[in-house]
Parts: C-alpha cells; sequence; structure tokens
C-alpha cells in the first residue's frame, strides 16, 4: 500500500474507507564503520511499509534526511536543519490534509528527529486553532520510534544487554541485514564496545567518538535477530496504530 505505486483515483477511493496513513521517517548519517549510512531511514521504511501491509494502511514516501548536523564531521551523512525539517513536516501533513487525509502516523527510526517533528507538529496545530474558522480540515499526528517498542526492547535486553548502545547499535545494524542481507559485514572493532558520553557539534561528536559507534558492538548483529526484531515492532505498532485511528480528528 505505497503511496508512490498508486493512482489518484486509488487514493481516492482509498480515502472512502480511511484518513490515516503512515510515514516512515530516518536519517542518512554514518552508523559506525560497518553500518549503512542509510541505517535510520531503512529502518523507519521497513517497519512503516510492513505496518501498512499489516493494517491495510497507506504509506507515504519515506523522510529519509532528518536532523543529523553531529553526523557530518564522517564522509557521506546529510542533515536537514531543525527549521528545515520543521518546515518538510508541515509541508507533507498539509499537502495530503488537503486531500482528506486527517491521521499521520510517523514510523520514526532517527532519535535527533524527536524534538523537530514535536515542535512541526506544535506548528500544525497552532495554525489549526488560528486557522479555525476556515475550512481546514482537522489532523492528529503520532511519532513512534520503532526501537522503543516494548518486544523490541525486550528483544535487545535479551540478544544486547549492555553491548546495545545508543548509535550503530546491533539492534538497528541487524534490522538493516534482514532487509539487505548482502550488506552484511563485520571488522574488528576496537574498542569492542564504543565509549559512551556527550557531544554537540559534528568536530566534538567525531573527537569523542572517533569511529561513530556510542556504547555499541554492532559486531553482535544478525540477520536472524533483525527478522525477530522487525517482526516484534510491526506487531506493536500495529495495535498503537488501531488505537490512534479509532482518535477523532
Amino acid at each position: 500500500m505505497l503511496l508512490h505505486l498508486q493512482t489518484w483515483p486509488e487514493v481516492e477511493t482509498y480515502l472512502k474507507r480511511s484518513t490515516a496513513i503512515i510515514v516512515p521517517i530516518g536519517s542518512t548519517e554514518q552508523h559506525g564503520p560497518t553500518g549503512l549510512i542509510g541505517t535510520d531511514a531503512i529502518c523507519g521504511e521497513a517497519v512503516g511499509r510492513k505496518l501498512g501491509e499489516t493494517t491495510n494502511t497507506l504509506v507515504a514516501p519515506t523522510i529519509a534526511v532528518g536532523m543529523a548536523q553531529h553526523h557530518l564531521a564522517f564522509p557521506g551523512s546529510m542533515t536537514l536543519r531543525p527549521s528545515t525539517l520543521i518546515a518538510v513536516v508541515k509541508d507533507n501533513v498539509e499537502s495530503l490534509a488537503r486531500h482528506g487525509f486527517s491521521h499521520f502516523y510517523f514510523v520514526n527510526g532517527h532519535g535527533g528527529n524527536v524534538a523537530p517533528f514535536s515542535a512541526a507538529f506544535s506548528e500544525i496545530y497552532a495554525e489549526a486553532s488560528l486557522m479555525r474558522a476556515s475550512n481546514r480540515p482537522n489532523v492528529r499526528c503520532r511519532l513512534r520510534n520503532w526501537y522503543d517498542s516494548g518486544r523490541v526492547k525486550e528483544i535487545s535486553r535479551e540478544l544486547y544487554a549492555g553491548a546495545e548502545g545508543s548509535h550503530a547499535t546491533p539492534s538497528e545494524v541487524s534490522l538493516t541485514w534482514a532487509v539487505y542481507p548482502e550488506a552484511v559485514r563485520r571488522m574488528k572493532l576496537e574498542p569492542e564496545i564504543a565509549p559512551r558520553g556527550s557531544f554537540t557539534d559534528a568536530a566534538d561528536y567525531r573527537r569523542n567518538f572517533p569511529d561513530g559507534r556510542i556504547g555499541s558492538n554492532p559486531n553482535l548483529a544478525s540477520i536472524e535477530a533483525g527478522q525477530r526484531l522487525w517482526d516484534a515492532a510491526v506487531a506493536d505498532l500495529a495495535k498503537d496504530l488501531a488505537e490512534f485511528v479509532a482518535e477523532p480528528a
């Protein structure tokens, strides 16, 4: 159920039975020496698309570049400014709301997107309040991080415990391998589990985490684990999506 593979009459027909749409979001940024640069977008898209298949819900094109300024010291990383990302989210929502979509369910793969998306939702709701006298449709937006679902966290603790970390994690690397088995790659990592800590800008990040990882050991990743995590995320989000869609706009 991919929006970009539908015709406009098919979308018009869909809107007669549902006004919900799933929007996968992620980032294009380094994920350590063995993780794919597209990891966050791949994960968000994979979970979002399977969620759409499971729930018979239309899925919008993935927003694949997010807020990732802190990764720019690593080649291949891309970012949008927070203000740009907020505008992108608003324009996507308002474009689809014009046609009658009312429930926007964002499946996120990147922690750096959370704050800009929260701000974007606030802007959307504020504009709706200020324009209530017009014919502007009501909308609801919800952001869910696939990696925060209950069953995903249980599996991650079971498999990786203290080696999960917070960036270039074995969980997200496993999911990318389940989607793209040909992408499997391992190498000796020093240290085996990356350091933890904080950062500010891109230079500070590269200085503190020279190979790009934070607290993780992605060598623990596997295709089998990725499939388990994928299925778990979809199962959890399917229940949450059903509850969200039942809420009035």
